[in-house]
Parts: C-alpha cells; sequence; structure tokens
C-alpha cells in the first residue's frame, strides 16, 4: 500500500481539484481519494490531498507524473511506522522536492 499526497498553493485549488476528479474518472486503481485540505495538517508543508494505491502494477505513478502539472506529488509507502514511511529514503516526489515536517513523528509515538 502506498499514499500520495498532491501539494497545491492556495490560488491553485481549483487546479488541484480539477486533477483530482481526473483521478477519480481516470484511475479505477486508486483504492481512497480524499477532498483537499486546504490547510497545512500533519507532516504537510501546504496544503493538499491525497490518494491510496496498492501498488505501481498499472503505471499509476507515471501517471500521476505525466498528468500533476506543475503540482507536487509526495509518494511514500505504508508500513504502520509513520516516522520510518517518511524517510528520505522511502519517499520518492513528482516535481518539487518540499520537505515535510518530520517533528510531528516524534509525538506520534
Amino acid at each position: 500500500m502506498f499514499h500520495a499526497h498532491v501539494y497545491f498553493d492556495p490560488d491553485q485549488a481549483i487546479v488541484a481539484e480539477r486533477f483530482r476528479q481526473q483521478i477519480a474518472r481516470e484511475r479505477r486503481d486508486v483504492i481512497a481519494l480524499f477532498d483537499l485540505v486546504p490547510r497545512r495538517v500533519g507532516p504537510h508543508v501546504k496544503p493538499m490531498f491525497e490518494l491510496h494505491f496498492r501498488d505501481n502494477q498499472y503505471g499509476l505513478i507515471e501517471w500521476l507524473e505525466a498528468n500533476r502539472g506543475a503540482l507536487s506529488v509526495l509518494i511514500h509507502p505504508v508500513s504502520g511506522d509513520d516516522a520510518y514511511d517518511h524517510q528520505d529514503d522511502q519517499i520518492r516526489w513528482l516535481g518539487e522536492a518540499l520537505g515535510i515536517n518530520r517533528t510531528i513523528f516524534r509525538y506520534i509515538h
């Protein structure tokens, strides 16, 4: 299982929502797709929306890369250990690497 977080600036919210709707229409391999979160939350340094998928068997990562436009996407595995899942050697960025706020993870465990 993997999570992808699609980041946007407030002035990109319409673009982000259109991309989210495109994912909903075109990608049957996405098992969960969430609404836009218009503020920073958790380790995320910008507003974002989240999607879940099992694996890249159907080329979702490449599709996200080809269709994301100027939006940055963070992809990470889901192992049950959030701190581990968000380490640099576990994450992949599509577009600009924005960084994440890892200090939040010391309060989770």
